[in-house]
C-alpha cells in the first residue's frame, strides 16, 4: 500500500522586518500543496515559523532599544498572523527560540561531533550578517564603494574568529553521487543543473559557529562559541517532529519530509549544508527540496534598501485573498521569477474569476433558482455532450496529480480553467432556457450536468482559491467527506431536490484605472 503520509515545509523566515510579498509567496504555493494532498486523502503536516538568532537579529534588537527575546516575540507574532491572513492550513508554527528546537540541534552536533565531522579551527572570510552567509572571493563585487555578495547584493564584511568547521568537503563525491540517484531531488532542473556545478567546482569546509554575538544556541562543549545559523535554522525541519526522538509517531509518519519549499537564494543551504549535515548525522535525506524564484516589483527583487516591497496585507485589504492565492498560482511559473503588477492582478481577477468561473456559477445557480424552485433537477438519459463534459475531468485526473506532485501549479491550474471555458461552452451550446416547455426532462438533465461540472471545477480549485470555492460548495451542499480528488469520479453525487443556499455574487469585477 503506497505512503499517504505527506510533510510540507516553508522556509522559517527571518523576522528582522514585516513579512513581504517573497514571505507570502512560500507560504501560499505550500498551503496550495497541502491542500491538494489532503483533497487526495493524504495525511499531511504542513510547517511554516520563525528563524529568530544570529547577529542580525541581535544587532536590530539593539537597534530598537529592545530585549533580543522581546523583539524576537513581537516580531514571530506578526508572521503568526500572516498564517491567518494568508488562509493557510499549517499544522504547526516553529520558532528557533523554542526548547524543543533547542534540543534538536544539541543532538545533531552531538552526532557530527561524534562522527568527526566537526573541528575547531579559525575562519577567515567576507560575511553578510543580512544573508547570515559566507562568500568566497570570486562571490563578492564592489558597488559604490561597498563590497557586496553577486548572489543577494547585500553587504559582506571581513571576518576573522575562532570557528568550529564542518568538513563539508568530505561530503563532495557522496553529494554527487546522491544527486544523481535521485533526479528530483532538487526541482526545478534548472537549480539542479546549478546546485551539481557549485559542487563539481569544489566545496570548502564550512564556519558552522561564531564568536561574535551571543544569540543563540551555544556549542555543548564548549559555550562561548554559538551554533551557526543556518545548522541550527535548518534543524527546525526535524524539531517539529519532536527530533530527537525517533520513536515518535510524528517523526515515524512523517521523516523524510515529502518536500520543503524555499526561495532560490536559500538553495545552497537547502540542497548542499542540509543533505550532508543529514548524511554525517546519519538521518534520511528529504524527498525534494524545490526552489522558486522571486518575486519582483518592477522587474527587482523585493529589498528593504531599494524600498520597493509590496505589502502582501495591503492587496489582500484591497483585492482579497483568494484573489491574490490565484493571481500568484497563474501568472508565476513556478520556478521562475515573476513580476507582480496591480493592472495585470486586475485583468486576471476580471477575465478569470469574474467572468469565467465567478459568471458560471452565478448564471447557473440563478437559472435553477428561476427555473427550478431553487432545486437540484433530475439527471435523465446522457446524450454524448454531457458524457463529454463529465469526462472531461475525470480522464485528467491522473494528469493533474502529476502536474500537482512535480509542482507544476500554473500548468495545473490553467487546465481548471479551461474546463471552466468548456463548461460556460456547453451551457451557451446546450441553452437549456429553450427547453423549458417543450423539453423539461433534457432541460434537467443539461442543469444536473452542469451543476455537477461547477462541483468538480470548485473541488480542483479549492487548494487555491479556498473561500470562494467553499462558499459554492456550500450552495450545492457539498460537505466535507464528498470534497475529494477521488470522489469526482463520481458524476451522481448531488442529490436531487436539495435545495441550493442562497448565492452571492463571488468575484467583483475591478475598475480598472487604465
Amino acid at each position: 500500500m503506497p505512503n499517504k503520509n505527506f510533510y510540507i515545509t516553508t522556509p522559517i523566515y527571518y523576522p528582522s522586518g514585516k513579512p513581504h510579498m517573497g514571505h507570502a509567496y512560500s507560504s501560499i504555493v505550500a498551503d496550495i500543496f497541502a491542500r491538494f494532498k489532503r483533497l487526495d486523502d493524504f495525511n499531511v503536516f504542513f510547517l511554516t515559523g520563525t528563524d529568530e538568532h544570529g547577529l542580525k537579529m541581535q544587532r536590530e534588537a539593539e537597534k530598537n532599544s529592545k530585549e533580543v527575546k522581546i523583539f524576537c516575540d513581537e516580531l514571530s507574532s506578526k508572521f503568526k498572523d500572516l498564517t491567518k491572513i494568508l488562509n493557510l492550513t499549517n499544522d504547526d508554527f516553529i520558532r528557533t527560540t523554542e526548547k524543543r528546537h533547542f534540543k534538536s540541534v544539541l543532538d545533531i552536533w552531538n552526532r557530527l561531533e561524534k562522527s568527526k565531522d566537526i573541528y575547531l579551527s579559525k575562519y577567515k572570510g567576507w560575511y553578510s550578517v543580512s544573508d547570515e552567509a559566507y562568500y568566497d572571493e570570486d562571490e563578492i563585487e564592489i558597488k559604490n564603494n561597498n563590497k557586496i555578495s553577486k548572489v543577494s547584493g547585500s553587504k559582506v564584511e571581513w571576518v576573522e574568529e575562532e570557528s568550529y568547521f564542518f568538513k563539508l568537503s568530505s561530503w563532495e563525491d557522496k553529494l554527487l553521487k546522491f544527486y544523481n540517484d535521485n533526479p528530483s531531488f532538487i526541482l526545478p532542473s534548472s537549480r539542479r543543473n546549478e546546485v551539481i556545478e557549485f559542487v563539481k567546482k569544489g566545496l570548502k569546509d564550512l564556519s558552522v559557529s561564531r564568536t561574535s554575538f551571543s544569540w543563540g544556541i551555544p556549542v555543548p562543549s564548549n559555550s562561548k562559541h554559538l551554533i551557526y545559523v543556518w545548522l541550527d535554522a535548518l534543524t527546525n525541519y526535524l524539531s517539529a517532529l519532536n527530533f530527537p526522538n525517533t520513536s515518535d509517531q510524528k517523526y515515524k509518519k512523517f521523516w523524510p519530509a515529502s518536500i520543503h519549499i524555499i526561495g532560490k537564494d536559500i538553495l545552497r543551504f537547502h540542497a548542499i549544508y542540509w543533505p550532508a549535515f543529514l548524511m554525517a548525522a546519519k538521518i534520511p535525506l528529504p524527498k525534494r527540496v524545490y526552489g522558486h524564484g522571486w518575486i519582483l516589483s518592477d522587474d527587482k527583487k523585493m529589498s528593504k534598501s531599494l524600498g520597493n516591497i509590496l505589502d502582501p496585507i495591503e492587496i489582500i485589504n484591497n483585492f482579497g485573498v483568494d484573489q491574490l492565492r490565484y493571481y500568484l498560482s497563474k501568472e508565476v511559473s513556478l520556478g521562475n521569477d515573476g513580476n507582480i503588477s496591480l493592472k495585470n492582478l486586475t485583468n486576471c481577477i476580471n477575465n478569470d474569476l469574474a467572468n469565467n468561473y465567478g459568471n458560471l456559477c452565478q448564471r447557473v445557480f440563478a437559472y435553477i433558482n428561476k427555473n427550478c424552485n431553487s432545486k437540484i433537477p433530475s439527471c435523465n438519459k446522457l446524450e454524448e455532450d454531457d458524457k463529454k463534459l463529465n469526462n472531461q475531468i475525470i480522464e485528467s485526473l491522473s494528469e493533474l496529480r502529476s502536474l500537482m506532485d512535480n509542482q507544476e501549479l500554473n500548468q495545473y491550474l490553467k487546465k481548471v480553467i479551461n474546463f471552466s471555458f468548456n463548461a460556460n461552452k456547453y451551457f451557451n451550446d446546450q441553452k437549456p432556457w429553450s427547453l423549458k416547455e417543450k423539453n423539461p426532462e433534457r432541460m434537467s438533465t443539461i442543469l444536473y450536468v452542469i451543476l455537477n461540472q461547477i462541483r468538480s471545477i470548485s473541488v480542483l480549485l479549492n487548494p487555491i482559491i479556498p473561500k470562494a470555492t467553499e462558499k459554492v460548495l456550500s450552495i450545492l451542499s457539498v460537505g466535507k467527506t464528498d470534497m475529494t480528488i477521488d470522489s469526482l469520479k463520481d458524476t451522481k453525487i448531488l442529490k436531487v431536490g436539495t435545495i441550493l443556499k442562497k448565492s452571492d455574487i463571488l468575484f467583483k469585477k475591478i475598475e480598472n484605472d487604465n
